[in-house]
């Protein structure tokens, strides 16, 4: 069976152009599967498989008190991996069929309130080109909602400051955001005053760069976030996601409609960008009891 998850994780990056992320994730719930079968299955072989061993599997899952969110997610992994198996004839008949994911409550995101994210986004006020670079970084981050890794893979050419917004790519997917007035002036100060003398020959192309003028980590991201909310005086256990979720939550809160917020977000599923008006209503509970 080992050879087939490889074949399948290949068809996802050749084909479906998924993230590395994502490979993993169902390279590593199909793996788990796989150490099952060959352990309990008289033959782990994929045609020979039946919904029977599958039961058993979640059954197994249950048994060791796996979370409903981490075995419905495997779920997922098998139907998506049985499903490709029938595709390319490798079986004659899809048995993951018998799987019912559980029901997964999704838990409400943590966000900033607005007077904690303009707490942060005041901190990097000086004229160095670190905290302009910063502040640019922290302003469109709140302004579009995109995720961390694609703040730090955006490319010079990507941004249009004429018409304010920003090409952002997820795989061959690809979506324009417009971004707000303030964090328009943050990235033309950042271009025209400070990115000219931290970014090298090795990274010309890329928007953000770090001090030694290489393309900004995660890490180092992660790093400054937590820097300036310790400046700003921010108590509450803070992640660059929680920008993210702050950007949509006080999205919801403007009265900026869903569709829109979940183009924006690149949610593929409108029912993901449905949690922060979950949120709302939740708050709007605790603030009536």
């Amino acid at each position: 069976m080992e050879r087939e998850i490889e074949s399948f994780i290949s068809y996802l990056h050749n084909i479906k152009k998924t993230s590395p992320n994502t490979e993993m994730s169902y390279r590593r719930d199909l793996t788990k599967m796989r150490i099952y079968l060959e352990i309990t299955a008289a033959s782990p072989a994929v045609h020979e498989i039946t919904e029977e061993n599958l039961k058993k599997y979640m059954a197994y899952m249950e048994r060791k008190k796996y979370k409903e969110a981490t075995i419905s997610r495997s779920v997922a992994s098998i139907k998506a991996f049985f499903h490709y198996l029938l595709r390319a004839g490798k079986i004659q008949r899809d048995v993951s069929g018998c799987l019912k994911a559980p029901k997964v409550e999704r838990k409400v995101p943590d966000a900033l309130s607005v007077e904690e994210m303009e707490s942060l986004l005041r901190v990097p006020s000086g004229d160095s080109d670190k905290e302009i670079r910063d502040s640019a970084m922290l302003e469109l981050l709140y302004a579009t909602g995109i995720r961390v890794s694609e703040l730090i893979s955006l490319k010079l050419s990507d941004v249009n400051l004429h018409m304010g917004f920003l090409i952002c790519r997820d795989g061959s997917k690809e979506r324009m955001i417009p971004f707000s007035s303030q964090a328009r002036k943050a990235l033309y100060r950042y271009i025209r005053e400070a990115r000219e003398h931290m970014v090298t020959n090795e990274a010309r192309d890329i928007l953000f760069v770090n001090c030694s003028g290489m393309p900004m980590s995660r890490q180092g991201f992660w790093k400054l976030v937590k820097h300036y909310a310790k400046k700003a005086g921010i108590t509450k256990e803070i992640t660059p996601h929680m920008l993210r979720h702050t950007f949509a939550a006080h999205q919801v809160d403007k009265g900026t409609d869903l569709k829109s917020i979940q183009e924006m977000l690149g949610h593929s599923d409108i029912s993901t960008t449905h949690i922060y008006v979950n949120r709302d209503k939740k708050r709007e509970t605790e603030y009536t009891e």
